[in-house]
């Protein structure tokens, strides 16, 4: 449903205070306020590294590979490395086209929501694009369970996935950004899942396994086809504001 509620349809330049030059009287304010408030500790910068280098040298990886303990990593021989490894890349597209499919669901609420303009996707594009990135997922959820893998395990790869996505999220969740500004969003995504991609079809066919790589192919179509139609829309729009 179209929102009754009006928004700017324009930048206020005026009503930005935010930098130094057009708001001097607050620079100074702040300036004084930063130097009258001393550090909350003795040390620089380096501290700070040495700190985060002990947590990196002590901590844990971020999960084990599919089909592997910490332990058996070490003494698992090539082509056990080889399907850990595949399966951990799996599960990260996985989770990334699961996420996409969040994404435009998401996206299509703010489109129906601020209405269709005169530039920019139509609902049934969004909707048609939401539908691909779900059967995405769908595909690799059965080539996971072809290969004898759980797809519902979150693999060390998944979990970077889902943590990375997180922002694009929530440019497309935060009620204040526009259409332009979650279609810049999305092209991040776009660009990020056709590496994905493209990646993904190396791994199997350097492990023979050619006919993922060909179903995989297809869907990297599907995704080019969705990054070329993010660009548009979003090239199209900021024209359109010249």
């Amino acid at each position: 449903m179209k929102s009754t509620g009006t928004r700017q349809s324009k930048t206020d330049m005026g009503g930005n205070r935010t930098g130094v030059q057009t708001a001097p009287e607050m620079a100074e304010e702040l300036i004084a306020g930063a130097a009258a408030a001393g550090p909350s500790m003795d040390g620089g910068p380096e501290m700070a590294d040495a700190e985060r280098a002990e947590y990196i040298s002590k901590g844990f990886p971020v999960g084990s590979l599919p089909g592997l303990a910490f332990a058996e990593e070490a003494k698992a021989d090539d082509e056990t490395i080889g399907m850990a490894v595949f399966l951990d890349k799996l599960s990260e597209r996985l989770a990334f086209e699961r996420m996409g499919t969040r994404l435009y669901d998401a996206f299509l609420v703010k489109c129906e929501t601020l209405g269709e303009e005169g530039v920019g996707p139509t609902l049934a594009e969004v909707e048609e694009i939401r539908d691909e990135e779900h059967r995405h997922f769908l595909l690799l959820n059965e080539a996971v369970t072809e290969l004898g893998g759980d797809p519902t395990v979150k693999s060390p790869c998944a979990d970077v996935a889902a943590v990375a996505s997180l922002g694009i999220m929530q440019v497309l969740t935060d009620p204040r950004t526009t259409v332009t500004q979650c279609l810049q969003a999305l092209l991040t995504a776009e660009l990020t899942d056709n590496a994905g991609w493209e990646m993904l079809i190396d791994v199997a066919e350097e492990l023979g396994h050619s006919d993922l790589s060909e179903r995989f192919t297809d869907a990297l179509t599907n995704e080019q086809n969705h990054l070329l139609n993010v660009q548009t829309w979003l090239s199209d729009r900021v024209s359109a504001k010249l």
